[in-house]
């Protein structure tokens, strides 16, 4: 017999034999998903990936082999012929469905591994920033691609849209025109978004003086920057902004960071005092990194010298504790130990100097 034939006989194409059908397709995606999931829970053991990640493939797989099943099931023993080509239409939107939602999982799963590789929680993070800034940029990218791929692929499925295709491409010309002009603006940020991730400019946790602002990169889209503020404000700047204005970047080559304190005092101040009671305080706290520490006068202007203490740390966040402590102690210094340091206005009277 032919399999056309075997197909029409009443025997398969029955309810029972549907309901059995729907049964071994379940059966089958179940039975999937378990080995799948066991497949990458080992990987996840041996290479010390997240398991609570494995979920991003194991439900897409179940769902794929599952609607798979049941289209196979319902086009061999549905009785019903009627609805066979709706049904059939549905199945493949699902299918592709499914498809990108298991490569979206997939995707998502690489990125996961990859990020587990590069730790951010350590002094020198800045390889491990750059890296999971780029990821970042590609996931993105890719999850923009896959979508526009998946929903074409879709409208694919309707012939009306098939035959609208040609009068498309036919004006394609004046449509490109017109949306490249309404689009330059978004399609600059996206190219400046990928720049910025592959330039290495900036990345993700980096720190930055940005319109007059300090603060760090806490996200990078392709279209926009968001700079978390020292008050926990949110500075939202489009991808332009870095690649065409200048701004400080404080992590650029190293987290590590040199900063100062700067204090007005009486020209009368000791400074062989003052250096050695700075020296002698810095080196006794834990936010510095041993680096460097001095002691400079900067300016004598007035009735002030300015002088400037010189830290260092390993990051800019430990940078402004230590910088907010020797300012401190350096002002309770000054008032209580050397009083001498405090600046002060002087009066020469006329008639003493007439004496004189």
């Amino acid at each position: 017999m032919e399999p056309d034939i075997l197909l029409d006989l009443p025997a398969v194409r029955s309810w029972p034999a549907f309901a059995v059908a729907v049964v071994l397709a379940v059966a089958a995606a179940v039975l999937a998903a378990v080995v799948v999931r066991g497949v990458m829970r080992v990987l996840s053991r041996r290479r010390g990936w997240d398991q609570t990640r494995v979920g991003r493939i194991v439900r897409p797989v179940l769902t794929l082999i599952s609607v798979i099943g049941l289209w196979v099931a319902i086009a061999v023993t549905l009785p019903e012929r009627k609805w066979e080509d709706a049904i059939d239409h549905i199945a493949l939107i699902l299918v592709i469905v499914a498809i990108a939602w298991l490569i979206a999982g997939i995707i998502g799963f690489a990125v996961d591994a990859v990020r587990a590789r590069y730790p951010v929680d350590v002094v020198d993070n800045r390889i491990a920033r750059r890296i999971r800034t780029q990821l970042d940029i590609l996931h993105r990218l890719a999850s923009v691609v896959l979508v526009i791929l998946a929903a074409g692929a879709i409208l694919l499925t309707f012939p009306g849209v098939q035959a609208l295709g040609a009068s498309v491409l036919a004006s394609a010309g004046l449509v490109s025109v017109i949306a490249g002009l309404a689009a330059q603006s978004t399609l600059a940020n996206v190219f400046a978004g990928i720049q910025l991730a592959f330039s290495d400019a900036i990345r993700v946790d980096d720190v930055v003086v940005v319109e007059n602002e300090w603060g760090r990169i806490e996200e990078m889209t392709l279209s926009y920057v968001v700079v978390r503020i020292w008050d926990d404000r949110r500075l939202v700047l489009p991808s332009t902004y870095f690649t065409t204005t200048p701004f400080t970047n404080w992590t650029r080559n190293s987290s590590a960071i040199t900063g100062t304190v700067f204090l007005d005092l009486d020209w009368t101040v000791p400074l062989d005092g003052l250096r050695e009671h700075f020296t002698a305080f810095v080196a006794e706290r834990p936010e510095w990194d041993g680096r460097a520490s001095a002691v400079e006068i900067t300016d004598a202007r007035g009735g002030v010298v300015q002088v400037r203490l010189l830290v260092t740390a390993v990051d800019s966040g430990t940078l402004w504790k230590l910088q907010c402590a020797v300012r401190e102690e350096m002002v309770i210094w000054a008032q209580s130990v050397s009083p001498l340091a405090v600046p002060r206005t002087r009066v020469a009277m006329i008639e003493d100097l007439a004496e004189n």
